[in-house]
């Protein structure tokens, strides 16, 4: 199943929509903050704000990828998520969530990532 991520690079961090499956929605919002680890302050981490709609899972592929640009690019992340299929089985949840997983490793991968990855 398709998933679309589409980022706005912004002065002061990213801007991030997650949409796929049979109706893109809102579903959930996840802010994440990078900071230095609070096991090795040389690392970096990330604290996160969630915002599910209430019955949607949508938070469950959003913060752990909001998360993990938050930390590789070192900017605060927004991400807006709304991925739906009626019915979904394991295989398609599955599926979906690679497809998300593929996308961030895209966007990480992009000629943008050399410029903000400090």
């Amino acid at each position: 199943m398709k998933v679309h991520l589409v980022t706005t690079f912004t002065s002061e961090g990213l801007v991030c929509q997650l949409y796929g499956g049979e109706k893109y929605h809102v579903g959930a919002v996840v802010l994440s903050i990078p900071r230095p680890s609070l096991q090795d302050s040389v690392q970096i981490s990330s604290n996160s704000s969630v915002l599910p709609l209430l019955g949607h899972k949508d938070d469950e592929i959003a913060k752990p990828l909001a998360e993990s640009l938050a930390i590789y690019f070192k900017e605060p992340v927004v991400m807006v998520a709304g991925i739906h299929i009626d019915h979904a089985t394991k295989e398609e949840i599955n599926n979906i969530i690679k497809n998300c997983w593929q996308a961030a490793k895209k966007l990480m991968e992009g000629p943008q990532s050399n410029s903000k990855n400090k």
